[in-house]
């Protein structure tokens, strides 16, 4: 078993609970999901030669035909509940800039979020922060498998099998993590442009939080919006600290990218900020295996 199996395994243990809840399939049921054209896996520069590895759960908000709505009206698949609003543009742009491999997921958060392990409650949300999914009312075990083997399972394998290759090669590799975050959540106003997030990985948070600091004309949350736990993140904790990769994560807030325009301004900064950083990392050593 890979450290990242036995990570997952690890937190499947502490919220077994959860299924016991979920009616197990009465056979009726499919037990594969069918996504028509569109791949869940979205690559940019898989041959980029940049030691920093990007990745992106919440890239799309594509929903499965099969899935029809979820029983959500247009303007909700549009929210953030469904995606990371605007982060694709700034990861796209980012990785062509660094010369560093995307790894993307394109469906939404709400037929299964990629950065949850698949056992907790979260991991399909019945309910996101007011909103109310019908269509994920009432999973069967087979039915939220079928979602996760769609979906959750090759992303994360596209991941793993890079980080694989790349230590294989002894090719020094930084995991970051791309986000947005909502500008008002639950009301509460959020005044961070934008934050970092980690967990284990004390290397890479604080050079980063200095650097952005250092600009001058930012509010940088240290862990905020978010930070990182085993419980509720899985690309960090499997792919990078299960695996002794240098990585954090970074969280924009929507507002700022919500345009092509900002988009752009904020992959300039962040392609100068992370290029800046790289000669610190100490990227002449392999990571630790």
């Amino acid at each position: 078993m890979t450290l990242a199996a036995h990570l997952l395994e690890s937190n499947c243990r502490n919220n077994r609970q959860q299924w016991g809840k979920i009616p197990l399939s009465d056979g009726l049921e499919s037990k594969t999901l069918e996504l028509g054209p569109v791949a869940p896996v979205h690559q940019t520069n898989a041959a980029g030669r940049s030691p920093f590895l990007l990745t992106c759960d919440h890239y799309g908000r594509l929903i499965p035909p099969s899935l029809g709505d979820l029983g959500l009206q247009e303007d909700e698949l549009t929210r953030h509940i469904a995606w990371d609003i605007g982060i694709a543009g700034v990861a796209e742009r980012l990785a062509n800039m660094l010369g560093a491999h995307l790894i993307a997921q394109r469906y939404s958060r709400l037929v299964i979020d990629c950065n949850r392990p698949p056992c907790v409650k979260s991991s399909i949300p019945i309910l996101s922060e007011a909103t109310t999914i019908p269509g994920n009312e009432g999973l069967s075990r087979e039915m939220a498998e079928a979602r996760q083997r769609a979906i959750f399972d090759p992303y994360h394998r596209c991941i793993d099998e890079a980080v694989t290759r790349r230590l294989h090669e002894n090719r020094p590799t930084v995991l970051v993590a791309l986000h947005s975050f909502t500008p008002v959540y639950a009301g509460i106003a959020r005044p961070w442009h934008i934050g970092t997030l980690y967990h284990r990985d004390h290397v890479l948070p604080p050079l980063l939080l200095k650097a952005l600091r250092a600009e001058g004309d930012l509010v940088v949350g240290d862990n905020e919006p978010y930070a990182v736990s085993d419980q509720t993140d899985y690309t960090i904790p499997v792919h990078a600290e299960a695996r002794g990769l240098v990585s954090s994560g970074i969280e924009i807030r929507q507002d700022l990218i919500a345009d092509e325009t900002g988009q752009q301004q904020w992959a300039d900064r962040l392609a100068r900020v992370l290029g800046a950083l790289e000669p610190q990392l100490g990227l002449h050593l392999p990571p630790m295996r």
